[in-house]
């Protein structure tokens, strides 16, 4: 006899939270049958038409059978008689209806969230499929349900130019050392190369910086250096770049490099030279004095930190409380691929850009599903959206609507085969942040972020966005 699980919701969005989910249930049995709940039952809950959000879920490819559910839950389960029904993880400390139904036939409630480490191959094959010339195809569906178009997009872009922006955090250089691979050593069991050619490039805080310059704001940058050649390569680009750099020196602490040893296009080993301590209290007192007094010409403030020491929190606070007295609006990234980090320090901010590794290591969760997991962030740093970034799988957005209300939705990958794929989420948090200080549309702003990460991501090093590009791109796409 087939085994069968049942999931219900309302499907607003199918997101990879959802994709997630569908996958785990499916693996639990021979049929997945899903209930989507109809326009009458979920009410207010519910902003897609049924028959839309019906035919998403049954496009699916774990999903054997879906239909419109207009009964209570316990009801429905009670007729269809699943041998499991599955819910999200957030749910299990809940009153849970469905529970008295399956106990009554002795059927099981799961409660999961899917792997955190699944990537829907839903997603990647439908793109890959689309061919290079769809890769940044407009996705229609989602411009007509925030109710904006490609030119109101463009419009946003071109008012970047009157922008002061500051930029603080860590700056990096990035040093690409290509190399031919000359085979296996027969000493032991390593892979030996010879280097052909070395090429640097400014990164961290630095490139969202130019990235800012590039696309047309006028930017000013403070960041945090050592006395090396390093930081006369930094300084000579960022001035090249456009970008007015204030670069205190730290004589504690080398100018951090990263150095990746690259061969045939794939990265064999990466070296990192930094030092990860806090800045002295005098650094931080000259900086804050610096952004205090100009915090009158600045329409934006950007912490791009990569836990390397620029912004103690010390500092970061101090300039919150300098940036919300003046009501500038403030985004922060705080990247970290190990388990420190935790970008729910940076409190009060318009838009926060987290992976999702960042997001649970902050909150110490991982179990939730990605959207209780945004909420659960926004709500511990107050910021008013978060963009969840996930990879291959796009990002999730989630937005403060009003004190009783979010909204969620979802942007796909808009390059699944990145070249390099340093510096996405520096030109996806960049691009973001200018578009929603000009055009206050967190929706449109996540966009252009988007696909100013794919654009990103298709080159090799971490060489600044122009506005040019951008626009073109934008120009150029097609609706899909």
């Amino acid at each position: 006899m087939k085994k069968t699980i049942f999931i219900s919701g309302n499907f607003n969005i199918l997101h990879p939270g959802h994709l997630r989910l569908l996958k785990f249930a499916r693996e639990l049995g021979d049929e997945l049958i899903v209930g989507v709940t109809s326009d009458k039952l979920g009410g207010d809950a519910i902003h897609i038409p049924e028959q839309l959000r019906l035919e998403g879920i049954s496009s699916n490819s774990w999903v054997t059978e879906a239909f419109l559910i207009n009964d209570p839950i316990n009801i429905v389960i009670d007729n269809l008689k699943p041998d499991v029904v599955v819910k999200g993880k957030e749910h299990q400390h809940n009153f849970n209806l469905e529970l008295e139904a399956v106990e009554s036939y002795k059927g099981k409630l799961i409660f999961s969230s899917g792997e955190v480490t699944f990537s829907s191959l839903d997603l990647i094959n439908k793109n890959l499929k689309s061919g290079s010339s769809e890769a940044f195809a407009l996705p229609t569906n989602y411009l007509n349900r925030h109710n904006f178009s490609s030119q109101d997009i463009l419009e946003s872009l071109h008012k970047i130019s009157s922008l002061n922006v500051c930029v603080i955090g860590d700056l990096i250089v990035d040093e690409y050392i290509t190399c031919d691979a000359l085979g296996m050593s027969q000493e032991d069991p390593s892979i030996v190369v010879t280097p052909l050619g070395t090429k640097r490039f400014v990164g961290g805080a630095g490139i969202v910086a130019a990235h800012a310059r590039g696309l047309g704001a006028s930017v000013d940058f403070f960041s945090i250096v050592g006395n090396d050649s390093s930081k006369n390569f930094a300084e000579d680009n960022l001035k090249d770049f456009g970008v007015n750099a204030y670069l205190e020196l730290d004589e504690s602490r080398p100018t951090t490099l990263k150095q990746r040893y690259r061969a045939k296009n794939k990265t064999l080993l990466r070296v990192s030279h930094l030092h990860q301590h806090s800045i002295s209290l005098e650094l931080q007192n000259k900086i804050s004095e610096v952004i205090k007094r100009k915090i009158s010409e600045y329409d934006l403030i950007v912490f791009s930190d990569f836990n390397y020491g620029s912004l103690p929190q010390t500092l970061v606070n101090k300039l919150t409380e300098i940036a919300t007295k003046n009501n500038v609006p403030m985004v922060a990234d705080s990247q970290s691929s190990s388990q420190n980090g935790d970008v729910t320090r940076f409190v009060g901010m318009d838009l926060l850009t987290p992976t999702e590794h960042e997001a649970r290591v902050s909150l110490h969760n991982q179990d939730d599903g990605l959207v209780t997991l945004a909420e659960k962030l926004r709500v511990k740093s107050a910021a008013k959206n978060i963009m969840l970034k996930l990879a291959e799988e796009g990002v999730l957005l989630h937005q403060n609507i009003d004190r009783l209300k979010t909204g969620t939705d979802r942007i796909r990958s808009f390059n699944l085969n990145p070249a390099d794929e340093a510096g996405a989420g520096d030109s996806m948090l960049i691009a973001s942040a200018l578009t929603y200080a000009t055009s206050k549309n967190f929706w449109l702003a996540a966009l252009v972020g988007s696909i100013a990460a794919g654009l990103q991501i298709s080159r090799i090093g971490n060489s600044p966005l122009s506005f040019k590009e951008l626009c073109d791109t934008i120009e150029n796409a097609q609706e899909n």
